[in-house]
């Protein structure tokens, strides 16, 4: 996965952690936990903001 895969990386996190609320996650958890991801292979200094705000709001609607 790529920082352009936000729905594939908000199913993961979602799979990884089903407990978490998405809403309450610090982007600098969340960059971390994508980047611990098994599949993700990205550099990790190309993830933004906006980028972060993406996975988040895909991790909140795969969630609800």
């Amino acid at each position: 996965m790529k920082w352009i895969d936000s729905l594939e990386i908000a199913i993961a996190l979602y799979d990884k952690h089903p407990d978490v609320d998405p809403r309450t996650v610090r982007f600098t958890d969340l960059h971390r936990w994508v980047c611990e991801l098994e599949d993700f292979s990205d550099d990790p200094n190309r993830s933004g903001e906006k980028i972060l705000e993406a996975i988040q709001m895909a991790w909140i609607d795969e969630a609800s």
